[in-house]
């Protein structure tokens, strides 16, 4: 199988970007954008998505950096990803973080949409404001060219909410990204299609 990597660099008048990604990885990771929160959050998709990350990212205010770290990283996984053949394209994590669950469902077909229902009470998690994790995922969703559904199903600590978030994401685009063998020459559609 060839190897699932990609590398990105995304420079703008507003943020400087650098993504490289591997699907087959150990869950190593390299993670600066100056947001330490952000840092946390993304360290924990590349952990429990076994996914190898480095992401280096600067930028004018903290909205145009995680907006381009999600663009960037969106599209190194779709580049990543390549043709697709023999995924298993569509699933699932539903993951606790002390008193906070939330789930998310992915199907990497193609098609981009998000929903993400996430309250928090809050206006910032540490040093990262909370409305950029609903925006990070859309983004990211977008960019990568799937379906993305995440929620928060319960919860009172912001951290734990969009840390568990974050994991299940992670354990979710790793099931998704799976090869199933018996279907490894084809690509998982009835239309023998996969657009993105």
């Amino acid at each position: 199988m060839k190897e699932r990597k990609s590398k990105i660099i995304r420079e703008t008048a507003e943020t400087n970007v650098r993504v490289e990604f591997a699907v087959d990885g150990k869950g190593q990771f390299e993670i600066t954008t100056g947001i330490r929160m952000f840092d946390h959050l993304l360290s924990q998709v590349a952990r429990h998505g076994v996914f190898d990350l480095e992401i280096m990212a600067s930028g004018v205010d903290q909205h145009h950096v995680v907006e381009d770290v999600a663009i960037s990283l969106g599209r190194a996984f779709n580049q990543a990803l390549g043709e697709k053949r023999g995924i298993v394209r569509m699933a699932h994590a539903v993951v606790p973080m002390d008193e906070a669950l939330a789930v998310v469902v992915v199907d990497i077909g193609g098609r981009a949409c998000s929903v993400v229902q996430a309250v928090f009470a809050k206006n910032d998690i540490g040093d990262m404001g909370a409305e950029l994790v609903r925006h990070f995922l859309s983004s990211f969703a977008a960019e990568a060219k799937i379906n993305l559904q995440a929620r928060v199903l319960s919860g009172d600590d912001d951290h734990h909410k969009a840390e568990a978030l974050f994991k299940a994401l992670g354990r979710a685009l790793d099931a998704a990204t799976k090869v199933d063998e018996r279907i490894a020459d084809r690509l998982p559609s009835t239309k023998e299609v996969i657009d993105g």
